[in-house]
């Protein structure tokens, strides 16, 4: 009889902590509201967001998250401007995804040649163009992607001219900006499709998240503006 309370008592906390685990999304820790996170998506509407072309979104929030697909933009943007800092959120894709995460947009009139996207695509690859590359300039060094209908932790740092990106608690892609002088052109000499040097990028815009013709699902979106911090 003991055995079986025992047993009775851990499934008990086990349920326990595994809801409170899911009732944690969306929502910010103590820790994270202490060093100065804020969330951005609160789970339940489009409050802080809408199209970059100016338009509502017309894809409710589903299971508490954010989806980009059918939205009627291109990308569903926050409404505040960020230039440094780190940049974190939860994406699920389907069974065939292409998505992206945009950051630092100066145009959303033209946001691919005036911002950067984090690739989110499904495949193992470790190209430019994969899961965890800077888009057309940066490729991961390792594919860390779960498979579809399971949730990533994607991680943008920005600080200046340095970019790092990080999937699922590992660095896998990194650039510094400055040395990308040429329009057209990466460090290497090998070409890339942005018109401009990266270096003359903007270093401060909108976050976007893209509706490529794929359904993929966002939540636990949150920031840290590295301009606020006591370290800067």
């Amino acid at each position: 009889m003991r055995y079986f309370l025992i047993c009775v008592v851990a499934i008990a906390v086990g349920f326990v902590t595994f809801e409170s685990a899911r009732a944690a999304d969306n929502r910010l820790t103590e820790k994270e509201k202490a060093a100065g996170w804020q969330l951005l998506f609160n789970g339940k509407d489009h409050t802080g967001w809408k199209c970059n072309n100016g338009k509502k979104i017309a894809t409710p929030v589903e299971d508490g998250s954010l989806v980009p697909y059918k939205s009627g933009g291109y990308l569903i943007i926050h409404e505040k401007q960020f230039g440094d800092f780190v940049f974190k959120c939860d994406v699920k894709m389907g069974e065939r995804c292409n998505s992206g995460i945009f950051f630092r947009i100066g145009n959303l009139k033209n946001p691919v040649q005036t911002g950067f996207e984090i690739q989110v695509l499904n495949g193992k690859g470790t190209s430019r163009h994969h899961f965890g590359a800077i888009y057309d300039l940066v490729g991961p060094s390792e594919n860390r992607a779960h498979g579809p209908g399971e949730w990533n932790t994607m991680t943008v740092t920005c600080k200046g001219p340095h970019i790092s990106v990080a999937v699922n608690g590992k660095t896998v892609a990194s650039m510094n900006c400055d040395e990308w002088t040429t329009p057209g052109q990466r460090p290497d000499g090998s070409k890339h499709k942005y018109k401009q040097a990266i270096k003359d990028f903007p270093r401060r815009g909108y976050l976007g998240l893209q509706d490529h013709g794929h359904k993929v699902w966002f939540k636990n979106i949150k920031l840290l503006d590295l301009s606020k911090t006591k370290a800067n």
